[in-house]
């Protein structure tokens, strides 16, 4: 298969290649992104293909677009807990916590795997905004021992109902049999790693992050070739599956304007703990005072639509009432789902609203609870 034409995507000294670039490029991307300043593959299929495949073997795709951040030092566990309002004091060392990061006033500024590597040292796995910056100048502030950095790791997602059998094989059973959001050290050969028990999927998964970027060719080829009785495959991020899991994307769904009572997140926020975090009186307030708009589930009737390439608007009694964040095909569910931006006294269960598509035109839809598929996460946790 032919290598992806790169003369089709802008180039500069700004754009960043992923440790698994070359490796890539063998297996015949079908497109890039620019992520965090780094070329992101998107798809090596047809995105139902890869779909379908995710949920039948097994899959392979490159997230170093992540960006981990590194706090580390005597207080770092204090300035950790400074950002999150999720309480971390029972968070042992050797496991990992979905997280957001909140400013001050409440919006959420990311909502990355956290892992706490030891006593004194947390890495954050960010998606797609400075969190790095905002940390930074929050430590010139704190007054606490800490020394913050971006870490040199490139993850890779191994996901799909046959990768707890191929990480078995490559790094062995005892990784294999980690807990969800547990994590491990391990090494192939001389390639050293961290496995957690993670993944942006809803299925049974893990993610490799690679600690010697210079390995990452050896290390993509090695986990293939032991893959290939499992059938696997390299694919870009399925949003199918991660609409029908209800995993939402930050700077789509959700930004620094929203906070998470408004995208169902409240669960994240420990209020009633003893954790300090700059936002809890920003967080304290609005729950008490509730919220007037939310993030919900909807169903978009009619023939299969293609994915949103912009917030559709949402219309009630004629009048625009909210958007249309991200929107997919579930060949699963066979039906249109999506996420919407409501007042919050039309996000009750059965309200139904109008949408403009792009392509589909004016369609009828239906607020609906999420997750679309498998609300307990019994697949991600088997």
């Amino acid at each position: 298969m032919a290598d992806f034409d790169m003369s089709m995507v802008q180039q500069g000294a700004r754009l960043r290649r992923s440790p698994y670039y070359e490796a890539t490029q063998r297996y015949g991307p079908l497109g890039f992104t620019v992520y965090n300043h780094m070329l992101f593959p998107i798809r090596f299929d047809d995105l139902d293909a890869e779909y379908w495949h995710l949920l039948r073997h097994v899959t392979l795709w490159d997230v170093s677009v992540e960006r981990n951040l590194e706090i580390s030092g005597p207080d770092a566990l204090r300035f950790a807990q400074l950002m999150t309002p999720r309480d971390l004091s029972a968070c042992a060392v050797g496991q990992a916590k979905y997280v957001l990061i909140v400013a001050p006033d409440g919006g959420i500024l990311n909502d990355p795997v956290m892992l706490r590597l030891d006593e004194d040292r947390f890495w954050f796995a960010l998606a797609s905004s400075d969190v790095l910056f905002y940390a930074k100048g929050l430590a010139a502030h704190a007054g606490l021992d800490v020394e913050i950095r971006e870490a040199d790791a490139a993850p890779l997602q191994v996901q799909g109902p046959r990768s707890r059998e191929l990480v078995g094989d490559v790094f062995g059973e005892e990784v294999a049999g980690l807990g969800y959001y547990r994590f491990a050290r391990a090494s192939l050969g001389a390639i050293p790693v961290i496995v957690t028990r993670t993944g942006w999927t809803g299925e049974l998964g893990y993610e490799v992050y690679l600690l010697d970027p210079a390995k990452g060719t050896e290390l993509w080829e090695r986990i293939m070739r032991a893959g290939q009785q499992y059938e696997i495959r390299p694919t870009g991020p399925s949003d199918i599956r991660r609409v029908e899991a209800g995993i939402l994307n930050w700077g789509a769904d959700m930004t620094y304007q929203d906070n998470p009572y408004e995208v169902g997140l409240g669960r994240l926020v420990d209020l009633d703990s003893g954790a300090e975090f700059l936002a809890r009186q920003a967080l304290d307030r609005i729950r008490a005072n509730g919220v007037r708009r939310k993030l919900v589930g909807v169903q978009v009737d009619g023939a299969r639509l293609a994915m949103n390439t912009t917030k559709w608007p949402v219309r009630a009694n004629g009048t625009r009432v909210g958007k249309v964040t991200s929107a997919v095909y579930s060949p699963r569910l066979e039906r249109n789902i999506g996420y919407a931006w409501l007042p919050a006294e039309m996000t009750g269960q059965g309200t139904e609203l109008l949408v403009d598509t792009e392509s589909g035109g004016e369609r009828s839809a239906t607020v609906v609870a999420v997750p679309f598929f498998d609300p307990k996460k019994e697949t991600a946790k088997a």
